[in-house]
């Protein structure tokens, strides 16, 4: 197991300290690179993280932005990663950023992963920076248990891309990078907060079946140690 866990006091402290570790990761890339790419997760844990980022002084014009997993549904839904990322982080200093998204208007979801990984095939080989969360059931990215794809997308030897993803958890129809696209982050987080998210982790730990709990396959398989950021 190749994880390393950060333990902050609270939310604010952890948010301070992820997007200052960020902040720093992207700096290190524009100037070793000239470029810097980060792929980010969505729901409400996120959020105070995205707000101290997006003021981070730091060339923004010269990085992309995308997301590690997306619901099929228009950037204006309520639901959508990309109107969480484009409130949140999107702004300030960050506006100058690039924004790939992985939803498109396509005729279906299969059509709008295809269109999502031509466009995002120019970043992320590999990602400087990839952010992802966990679920109560323990999903991470949208690598939701007994998914309809979940082997593909956990199988490290597949391609770099966008796939489709149901599950009787996951709502909406999702689209996410494989675990290929992600696992080899230069710099690879899980970003949780509160002490049910640390239970769900420690049992986790405690297990093998990835198909119970795909968060495993990050926590055992990851070509990059995870770098878990935690607080109550």
């Amino acid at each position: 197991m190749t994880a390393k866990l950060h333990e902050f006091s609270d939310a604010a402290a952890l948010a301070d300290a992820l997007a200052d570790k960020v902040a720093t990761q992207l700096a290190t890339a524009i100037e070793e690179r000239g470029a810097a790419s980060i792929a980010v997760s969505g729901g409400s844990t996120p959020k105070r993280f995205f707000e101290v980022l997006s003021a981070s002084d730091i060339d923004w014009c010269k990085v992309t932005v995308t997301l590690v997993d997306e619901r099929f549904v228009p950037a204006d839904n309520s639901r959508s990663n990309h109107l969480l990322v484009a409130t949140h982080l999107l702004k300030d200093k960050a506006a100058a950023a690039a924004f790939i998204p992985l939803y498109y208007d396509a005729p279906s979801i299969a059509e709008a992963a295809d269109v999502a990984t031509r466009k995002t095939a120019g970043i992320g080989h590999p990602f400087d920076v990839v952010i992802l969360g966990m679920g109560t059931d323990g999903h991470t990215a949208s690598f939701f248990p007994h998914g309809n794809n979940l082997a593909r997308a956990l199988d490290l030897s597949g391609p770099r891309g966008v796939l489709t993803m149901e599950a009787e958890g996951a709502g909406e129809e999702r689209l996410t990078f494989s675990f290929s696209s992600l696992s080899d982050a230069r710099f690879l987080a899980l970003h949780i907060e509160g002490q049910g998210k640390k239970d769900v982790l420690d049992k986790a730990k405690a297990g093998t079946d990835e198909t119970e709990m795909p968060i495993r396959a990050a926590l055992n398989r990851a070509r990059s140690p995870l770098e878990i950021y935690w607080a109550p």
